[in-house]
């Protein structure tokens, strides 16, 4: 049997014989400098070889832990025996056709699971496409064309894509938004339930959250304006943000009363990723349409949008698509990573990842509580999608600075790191769901000396 490039096959390990990047990583960065625009930026300029399970090997030999899985796309690890064999045997049968023309199975059977697998015992359909982005733009014009109304609600600190639209939609300015507009219209923002931050305590988040959000939509634009109500039932980028308990239910509860499509943005959340197929199971909500992407396929482009029969077949024959959307290749690896996630049980090790996180940054933010230099004010977060808020002594006054140092640390040691957060001050942790105890511990470990730097 010919070895896989990466998978089991690579050690899992982590192993520095440079510095990182290395030399053969700094020239591969003067080559992209030349021929890549500037605004293509990168987090870490470590040029991978290989990948698989927790770590990535780059071209001058180092492996670092990996606790960022492509922004929740590696759910599966990077080389999936599954994905890469269903994939594989896609690959030599046939590479596109275009579904809208000559349509194939794997589109279906991707279609179908889907159906099976989100929320709700309820008739569905399910389209497929290649971006998170542009299953949200889909989602919009679904909605639109269901109610036959224009406006759509989204929230503060969410995150939705880069295009025109999805741009619109998303709350931060930079670096996606600025200098890019103007934006597409009837767009409109009402405040989301972020506990650690709201004015009046976590306690109360919920139920004035919501309040604040249900006026808003009811004077400023009119809930019988209202096509679709969108959210992310954990806020990504704007900082890991987990609504207080109550807030989605009561949001989706609106939504019904008022005829609006309620829409789950699952691009991060879904897939196992917060140790349920979806995040909006936690609260038992069921949405109108759910979004999906990232980890979906392995780390294939391909996204989706599911929901409800009626609302999904409101648009007319022709009017969704796209040349890519479902890419035979993508629909198999897709199958490849569901068959991944149940036979591994991965919802059960984003759970069991969570715990050992969820402990150790908690104990680190006791040990900080009286750092003269930096506080971890929250920790938070479920299954393999945690975060830390950092912010300066005294108070709440978020601090970037900390934040990018210590990412800049844990980079330096070989391991991979994400920020967010719409000040900038949140370190985000989703490492891939087949990761082992060890090297999730060993990368722990990396991350607590560099608190200890600060």
């Amino acid at each position: 049997m010919t070895e896989l490039p990466g998978g089991p096959s690579l050690p899992q390990e982590r192993r520095l014989v440079t510095a990182v990047p290395g030399p053969k990583s700094l020239e591969l960065a003067a080559r992209k400098a030349a021929a890549v625009p500037s605004g293509v930026g990168t987090t870490l300029p470590v040029y991978v070889a290989r990948a698989g399970g927790g770590v990535l090997e780059d071209v001058d030999g180092n492996s670092l832990i990996d606790f960022g899985s492509g922004i929740a796309v590696t759910n599966v690890g990077n080389s999936a025996e599954a994905v890469v064999r269903r994939a594989g045997e896609q690959l030599a049968a046939f590479t596109h056709t275009c579904f809208m023309v000559t349509p194939y199975e794997g589109y279906v059977a991707v279609a179908e699971q889907l159906n099976e697998l989100t929320p709700g015992d309820h008739e569905k359909r399910t389209a497929l496409f290649n971006s998170g982005a542009e299953a949200v733009e889909n989602a919009v014009k679904i909605a639109r064309a269901y109610t036959g109304r224009q406006a759509v609600v989204v929230f503060d600190h969410g995150y939705h894509g880069r295009t025109n639209l999805t741009m619109a939609l998303t709350a931060k300015n930079m670096p996606y938004k600025h200098g890019f507009g103007p934006f597409a219209p009837e767009v409109y923002r009402v405040p989301v339930a972020y506990p650690y931050r709201w004015a009046t305590g976590a306690d109360n988040c919920a139920e004035e959250a919501a309040a604040q959000a249900v006026d808003m939509i009811t004077k400023q634009v009119g809930a019988e304006n209202v096509a679709a109500i969108i959210i992310e039932p954990v806020l990504g980028e704007g900082g890991f943000i987990e609504p207080a308990k109550g807030f989605l239910p009561r949001i989706a509860e609106f939504a019904k009363a008022n005829g609006i499509v309620f829409v789950a943005d699952e691009i991060q959340t879904g897939f196992c990723r917060t140790g349920q197929w979806f995040a909006c199971e936690d609260e038992g909500i069921v949405p109108d349409l759910i979004t999906s992407a990232k980890g979906i396929a392995g780390g294939l482009p391909l996204s989706a949008v599911t929901g409800r029969a009626e609302i999904m077949d409101a648009a007319h024959a022709g009017g969704l698509g796209g040349t890519y959307g479902g890419n035979p290749v993508a629909c198999a690896a897709a199958l490849g990573a569901v068959e991944t996630m149940r036979e591994q049980d991965l919802n059960a090790k984003a759970r069991r990842i969570g715990e050992i996180m969820l402990g150790r940054l908690r104990a680190l933010q006791d040990k900080y509580a009286g750092s003269a230099s930096f506080s971890i004010g929250d920790v938070r977060g479920r299954g393999a999608m945690i975060a830390v808020e950092l912010v300066k002594p005294g108070g709440k006054e978020p601090h970037p600075e900390a934040t990018a140092a210590v990412a800049k640390a844990c980079h330096a040691e070989g391991l991979v790191v994400l920020t967010a957060g719409t000040y900038g001050n949140v370190l985000r942790f989703l490492p891939p769901l087949v990761i082992g105890e060890d090297l999730l511990n060993e990368g722990l470990d990396i991350l607590e000396n560099a608190f200890a730097q600060l």
